[in-house]
């Protein structure tokens, strides 16, 4: 046995023992980030509702906010499980935040409301146009299913 195949045996070797442990340590990070993330929109979404209990009310952008944080948590819970990022969501919540400013701009200028109307409406116009494309990409060209750790791939 030459240099090149002692060297190329103890790199096999050593992948079999640290692959797995990285993909663990992976793994285990994903899921307290995921835990953390899912526990500070659950943390945000109560303080914003005990908020508006206590003003004795919420307004529609106290409604839409509550959405965003809706968005935000099935987010979190479709990539729990499913392992992917649910990019529509995020186009979602960009949408419902546009809607929310465009509220609160329009209640503040109700008799004047200036470009800001068109830079808002044109916003959610081109993310609705990012949605309708990312779903038809979706659809025409579907991912392949991502296999399950342990189980064994075989290319047909």
């Amino acid at each position: 046995m030459n240099y090149e195949q002692k060297s190329e045996e103890i790199d096999n070797k050593l992948r079999r023992v640290t692959d797995p442990f990285g993909n663990l340590m992976v793994d285990l990070f994903h899921y307290i980030a995921l835990f953390a993330i899912g526990g500070a929109i659950f943390w945000s979404a109560v303080m914003a509702f005990i908020d508006m209990a206590s003003k004795g009310g919420a307004s529609i952008s106290d409604i839409l906010l509550l959405f965003i944080y809706l968005e935000l948590g099935a987010m979190v819970g479709i990539y729990f499980k499913t392992n992917h990022m649910p990019t529509r969501f995020l186009i979602y919540v960009g949408i419902t935040a546009l809607t929310r400013m465009l509220i609160g701009d329009i209640q503040a200028h109700h008799h004047d409301p200036g470009i800001e109307l068109l830079y808002i409406t044109g916003s959610i116009l081109l993310l609705a146009l990012a949605n309708l494309a990312v779903r038809y990409g979706s659809h025409r060209y579907p991912s392949p299913p991502i296999p399950k750790p342990g189980s064994s791939v075989t290319n047909e």
